[in-house]
């Protein structure tokens, strides 16, 4: 679409024009800032929160994932994230956010703003190093990625010729038709993309999105698969 499409500007739009909510400027530009590389950064210690916390959230929660889809074992994550955080999941959560305080509370942080302590942030940038080599950039991703972008191609397409089936709830009546239908398939679910695809083309794109296991006779190897997190959005590198 024109301009290109970023999940956190979308963020905005959908607080400020689908769902017409009230919040203060603040709090949309922590919505505006919460991914690290958008220019300018947040303009509060709130967004500063918000920015280590989506980080934070990610990272845990799709080491987990993976754990579980049988991408990658425990034992695969750098060793210093595992003796620095450990287990993905609530543990390194709290770790995680135990180091942010610690760094924000540190009597060498004179700017005040909200920071990891530095070993922790060098063990955090180690863990999200070896995602993206091992699981975002995975023979696994890779295949699922092609399946997600035919699946989003496919529903986008569908609503332009069909756009009466687009939510009256759902909709920028001033915006143009391609606008609508993004917003739309967009704030989709993984779970309920899949199963509108489905549906609509007879087809099962559900069963290629879950991952092939590295070693199928694994007993301990757990073949469930739960919703990763920025609704199956691979991070920015």
């Amino acid at each position: 679409m024109p301009g290109g499409w970023h999940h956190a500007a979308q963020g905005v739009r959908i607080v400020e024009v689908l769902e017409h909510l009230n919040l203060t400027w603040e709090v949309r530009d922590g919505v505006r800032s919460h991914s690290w590389k958008i220019d300018p950064p947040p303009s509060t210690r709130e967004g500063e929160c918000v920015r280590y916390a989506d980080r934070i959230g990610y990272l845990s929660h799709d080491a987990l994932d993976a754990i579980r889809a049988g991408v990658i074992r425990l034992d695969d994550l750098p060793a210093r994230a595992r003796e620095v955080f450990g287990t993905p999941g609530s543990e390194m959560v709290g770790t995680m956010i135990a180091a942010v305080v610690e760094g924000s509370l540190s009597a060498e942080n004179n700017a005040g703003a909200v920071v990891m302590a530095p070993g922790p942030l060098e063990a955090m940038h180690e863990l999200r190093a070896f995602l993206f080599e091992r699981v975002y950039a995975s023979e696994t991703a890779a295949g699922q990625k092609h399946v997600a972008i035919d699946v989003i191609r496919r529903l986008v397409d569908h609503h332009l010729v069909h756009p009466e089936l687009i939510p009256a709830t759902y909709r920028d009546s001033e915006a143009d038709t391609v606008t609508q239908v993004v917003d739309y398939v967009s704030g989709m679910t993984d779970r309920f993309a899949l199963a509108m695809h489905d549906r609509l083309f007879d087809a099962d794109a559900t069963s290629q999105m879950t991952p092939l296991l590295r070693d199928p006779l694994d007993p301990t190897a757990m073949t469930s698969r739960s919703s990763g997190s920025h609704r199956g959005q691979v991070p920015s590198p």
